[in-house]
């Protein structure tokens, strides 16, 4: 599995005009599963995200996690994160998961990230408009496979 993270001060998504989630302070993960992943990536990955200390603390260096802030969480089920774009000019997908699959495996991941934090998403494989406040900016990749 892979994920970009952005710390938000503010995101939301939605669909066909309407919103599906939205959230303040936290934040966004765009997720992408490939055919190769099972429960232990998603377990690896939201351990990952709910841990990762990206928040500033009382000295101005980034040392608190989403759990420390209480923030929120805004998942994203995104196949193009699993894109390869190394060779050629157009991405290839082939290492995406098929559709089924991935709705499982995200749903798992929604399901484990609410144990943790409030979690807000969109709609499954629906063409979504997400807008968001990136604070720092702050932008991290994550990768259950640890490519990257």
């Amino acid at each position: 599995m892979r994920a970009v993270i952005q710390r938000v001060i503010r995101a939301s998504v939605r669909v066909d005009g309407q919103t599906t989630g939205s959230i303040d302070k936290g934040l966004v993960a765009l997720v992408g599963i490939a055919t190769s992943d099972g429960i232990g990536d998603v377990e690896w990955l939201v351990d990952k995200i709910v841990n990762l200390r990206v928040f500033e603390d009382s000295n101005d260096k980034m040392n608190l996690s989403l759990l420390d802030v209480s923030g929120s969480l805004l998942a994203i089920s995104q196949f193009t994160v699993m894109g390869d774009a190394r060779k050629g000019r157009r991405p290839s997908f082939t290492d995406a998961a098929d559709p089924e699959k991935a709705k499982g495996l995200f749903n798992d991941f929604l399901k484990l990230a609410s144990n943790f934090v409030r979690v807000e998403t969109g709609v499954f494989q629906a063409h979504m408009e997400v807008e968001l406040i990136n604070e720092g900016p702050v932008t991290i990749l994550l990768d259950s496979n640890k490519k990257f």
